[in-house]
């Protein structure tokens, strides 16, 4: 799955207009303006397609935290955490930072889309690599989270992939 692919699927999903998602990226620190947006919100084989890339698409998971919870009180001495590369795994992580579900949430929204997983087998996509139990995250879980997404925060009766 592309950037591009999963930033159109989590506007769609979570119903985010245009300025909205500006400001989203605003609070993460990384200013866009509406043409910029539209190139990255364009289909691969569209004139104008920009891709996007992993620190934009990180910028839009922190913005949307920040927006979504508010901004994170760290002492003036911490250092900024170091981002880690963004895989799947990342990216789901901070969706669940986000929009503050719970174990039993996640089990839900994979539900909604049709996907039956137990609380150790999600746990697994939570732990840190290299760990024994971890898991990565593939393409057709992540688009299978974001369906349920859509069909939670839509009310989609049904969800037709694009």
């Amino acid at each position: 799955m592309t950037n591009n692919d999963i930033l159109r699927r989590l506007r769609y999903a979570l119903d985010i207009n245009d300025s909205t998602m500006i400001g989203i990226f605003k609070l993460a620190g990384h200013e866009l303006d509406q043409a910029a947006l539209t190139a990255l919100l364009k289909k691969e084989f569209d004139e104008g397609y920009v891709e996007c890339d992993d620190k934009v698409m990180g910028s839009f998971l922190d913005g949307l935290i920040i927006h979504k919870r508010g901004r994170k009180e760290t002492a003036p001495d911490q250092p900024k955490k170091q981002d880690s590369p963004l895989t799947n795994n990342a990216i789901l992580k901070k969706l669940r930072i986000a929009l503050e579900l719970k174990e039993d949430d996640m089990i839900a929204v994979l539900n909604l889309a049709g996907v039956d997983i137990s609380g150790h087998e999600l746990n697994a996509l939570f732990r840190k690599a290299g760990h024994r139990n971890y898991k990565e995250c593939g393409d057709q879980f992540l688009r299978n989270f974001l369906k349920g997404l859509t069909v939670r925060y839509r009310d989609v009766d049904s969800y037709k992939e694009k």
